[in-house]
């Protein structure tokens, strides 16, 4: 049976590249499945209100359909848009109650990388799961606190809505749903000619910590900026709550608000991503490089470095240091 797939053009800014890609890898599966005697499985339309112009009107998309002529479809793909979130949501407030009535008459729905806070101003996402770009992150916490945001995942599904993390990952989503329309055999067709890994799951080695200073607590700014100036050390919480004159329990309360972590979290992540940096940057050994941030015992510096990470200090250097095999 024939899938509709509607692929949004927003208004004020976008990613052409989510639309574009979006519209040649589903056509191209179609192909596929007439070369290979099958039928084809989707129909596809660029569906919104306006011609989408970047970039000073250098690249331009226009709809093929406007939303009163989409009747009926089965999945609506949300993509990228501008990252100036307020004016963006703004200029699309129209699609908002459109994404819904589809939803709630049968659609499943798609967000691809920042096309999330879209997703997330329908209301669909009060109370479940999504992913976004993590540079993209904290301001999706304060804007959507009713949304449980994943960020370390490539892919979210609940309830017929997907979502992915950021940039280029909305290719693993299409690989997603391919599979999930066409079969494996057909994903891992498309995984070979996109040249895109296939079940890749987690955006977390791509992550790069810097630790949200966007608020009002001042002596949680002291706390982050003392964590962040002391990662060579070993750094007792209950000492440096004792330090800024505030109760372990007040302290804990205050961090988690203003950063989304706890103070122990917030030091994981401080440390391990100075320890990333030296894995990327030097010729130090992975001993080295876990007492340089602090650790002495190996087994843990390992399970923090991969729960946050995904990858092993060993497997995240020979990833991203080039002259690591030269040591």
């Amino acid at each position: 049976m024939m899938k509709h797939v509607s692929i949004l053009v927003p208004e004020g800014d976008g990613s052409l590249i989510d639309i574009i890609g979006s519209y040649k890898a589903f056509n191209r599966v179609n192909k596929y499945m007439m070369d290979n005697g099958r039928k084809p499985m989707f129909t596809v339309q660029l569906v919104g209100t306006k011609t989408l112009s970047i970039d000073g009107g250098i690249f331009s998309i226009k709809p093929e359909v406007s939303l009163e002529q989409v009747t009926k479809t089965d999945l609506v793909i949300i993509p990228a848009m501008g990252w100036n979130f307020s004016a963006t949501l703004a200029a699309n407030e129209h699609l908002l109650p459109w994404i819904v009535d589809h939803y709630r008459r049968g659609s499943e729905v798609a967000s691809m990388c920042v096309g999330g806070f879209l997703l997330a101003s329908t209301g669909l996402l009060n109370g479940r799961s999504c992913s976004t770009h993590w540079m993209a992150a904290d301001t999706f916490r304060k804007m959507f606190p009713e949304v449980n945001l994943v960020v370390e995942k490539i892919i979210t599904d609940e309830h017929r809505i997907y979502t992915n993390g950021g940039a280029l990952s909305f290719v693993n989503l299409l690989l997603y749903l391919i599979e999930k329309y066409c079969g494996r055999d057909v994903a891992i067709f498309c995984s070979k000619v996109f040249e895109v890994d296939i079940d890749r799951h987690c955006q977390s080695t791509f992550t790069m910590f810097t630790g949200l200073k966007d608020h009002q607590d001042e002596e949680i700014k002291k706390a982050q900026l003392f964590i962040e100036s002391n990662v060579d050390k070993k750094v007792s919480i209950e000492d440096l709550a004792a330090r800024l004159g505030v109760g372990r329990r007040n302290f804990d309360r205050r961090f988690i608000k203003a950063t989304y972590n706890t103070p122990v979290e917030y030091l994981q992540r401080a440390k391990v991503e100075a320890a990333k940096k030296a894995l990327e940057l030097s010729r130090k050994t992975i001993n080295e490089v876990m007492y340089d941030v602090g650790y002495t015992d190996l087994k843990a510096f390992r399970e923090v470095f991969k729960k946050i990470t995904g990858l092993t200090p060993l497997d995240y250097r020979n990833k991203y240091n080039k002259e690591a095999f030269a040591v």
